[in-house]
C-alpha cells in the first residue's frame, strides 16, 4: 500500500492529511507545530509513506529540515504554481492539506526547490537586498511623477540627487 501525505503548514498549527492510492484519507488532523506532534503522527505511516508534502510558507524551514532529519522524502510545494480548478477550491485547511497529497500522488505537484541548509542566509539576504533596491527605484519615480506633475518638466539628475537623503545618494 502506497500512502501520500500533504502538509497544509501555517504559523501556530498545521494541518496533515495522509491520503492512499484511491485518494482515500487514511488520517486527517490539524497539529500543533511542534515536531513531536508532527513527527508522532506520521510514524505509525511511515513504512508506507512515498513522500510528504509541505506547503511552501515564510515559515517552512524548520519542518522541512526536521523530517528530512528524520529520513522522509519531503516535497516542497510551489503555491504560485499550483492552480486550483474552478469549483473545487474550498476554504478549509484540511481540503487544502489533501489536496498536496494528492497532485503528489498524481505526479503534478509543481514543486519549489528546497535550498541547502547552509546557502539560506545568503539568498534571504539578497532577496531582502533586491526588495530593497526595488522599494528605492519606486519611491524614485515617484518623486519624479510628482515633480513633472508640479513642474511639467522632467528633473535634472541633479534635482535627482537632490530628493535623496544623504545616506542614499550614489557618487
Amino acid at each position: 500500500m502506497k500512502l501520500y501525505a500533504g502538509i497544509d503548514l501555517h504559523s501556530n498549527n498545521s494541518v496533515l492529511a495522509i491520503i492512499d492510492d484511491q485518494d482515500r484519507v487514511m488520517f486527517q488532523k490539524r497539529l500543533p507545530n511542534e515536531l513531536e506532534r508532527i513527527l508522532l503522527a506520521l510514524a505509525s505511516f511511515r513504512q508506507w509513506l512515498v513522500g510528504v508534502v509541505v506547503e511552501s510558507t515564510y515559515n517552512w524551514y524548520w519542518l522541512v529540515d526536521r523530517l528530512m532529519q528524520a529520513g522522509y522524502c519531503v516535497h516542497l510545494a510551489n503555491p504560485a504554481a499550483i492552480v486550483q480548478y474552478q469549483g473545487l477550491k474550498y476554504s478549509a485547511d484540511e481540503h487544502d492539506a489533501r489536496w498536496l497529497a494528492h497532485l503528489y500522488r498524481l505526479g503534478i505537484l509543481r514543486e519549489g526547490y528546497i535550498y541547502p541548509r547552509e546557502a539560506r542566509a545568503v539568498r534571504d539576504l539578497m532577496r531582502r537586498r533586491m526588495q530593497l533596491v526595488q522599494t528605492r527605484s519606486a519611491q524614485l519615480i515617484a518623486m519624479q511623477t510628482q515633480f513633472m506633475r508640479s513642474t511639467a518638466q522632467r528633473p535634472s539628475s541633479d534635482a535627482l540627487k537632490g530628493m535623496l537623503p544623504r545616506r542614499l545618494k550614489r557618487s
